[in-house]
């Protein structure tokens, strides 16, 4: 499988499940749960990883292909398609999303219940966490092909559990951007885009201090 085709299904795929979980959950009164909700989140990171992450990675999250190509491990010439294709993967499960329930209003956009300032601390100490972890999973061995899906879908639906009520958990622009922008409500959405990419890019300087220092 072509991997640019691998990224645009790997991001349609955990955008459409996992914020299609939202809408469900508005839907049916809460007999869907926070918890469910937020391990629909997990199984959808790990369920693309494991499906596409050979071909492609399965970064599914424009701040990890940044922070990777700052850290000389994705090409950077492949930067602006897989940042496009993440995009339109998850505006095309928003608007698959949308069809399927028009009368939801918010197709699982990412809001503050707080202030705004808050939601930015945690969106940017989240994604710093998740990309941690995406940079420890390297460690494993490439057999383990179990161990990555579940690190990191792991590492999504605690924080989506911990933060979901406060901020919506995004960790990912690609998530946020996707359904403020087919519902319209695209307020908060700067917060979103920010802060995930520069939790993501400070995990990865820190990464990088630390290894070159082993060095």
């Amino acid at each position: 499988m072509n991997r640019y085709v691998a990224e645009f299904f790997a991001s349609f795929l955990m955008i459409f499940l996992g914020t299609g979980s939202m809408v469900l959950s508005d839907q049916t009164d809460g007999w869907f749960t926070h918890l469910d909700v937020s391990l629909s989140w997990g199984f959808a990171v790990g369920l693309g990883i494991f499906l596409f992450g050979r071909y492609s990675g399965a970064h599914m999250n424009p701040a990890v292909t940044i922070s990777l190509t700052l850290l000389k491990a994705h090409p950077k010439q492949q930067l602006l398609p897989f940042l496009g294709l993440q995009f339109a993967g998850g505006i095309a499960a928003s608007l698959l999303l949308a069809f399927l329930a028009p009368e939801h209003e918010f197709l699982g956009s990412s809001l503050p219940s707080g202030s705004v300032m808050q939601s930015f601390y945690i969106e940017f100490l989240l994604t710093f966490a998740l990309m941690a972890v995406v940079l420890m999973s390297g460690w494993f061995k490439k057999g383990a092909i179990i161990l990555v899906p579940l690190a990191i879908g792991g590492t999504v639906l605690l924080e989506a559990y911990f933060a979901g009520p406060t901020t919506g958990a995004s960790m990912n622009p690609a998530r946020s951007l996707a359904p403020a922008i087919v519902s319209g409500h695209t307020e908060h959405l700067w917060v979103y885009l920010i802060s995930t990419t520069l939790g993501a890019i400070s995990a990865s300087g820190l990464w990088y201090l630390w290894k070159k220092r082993k060095a």
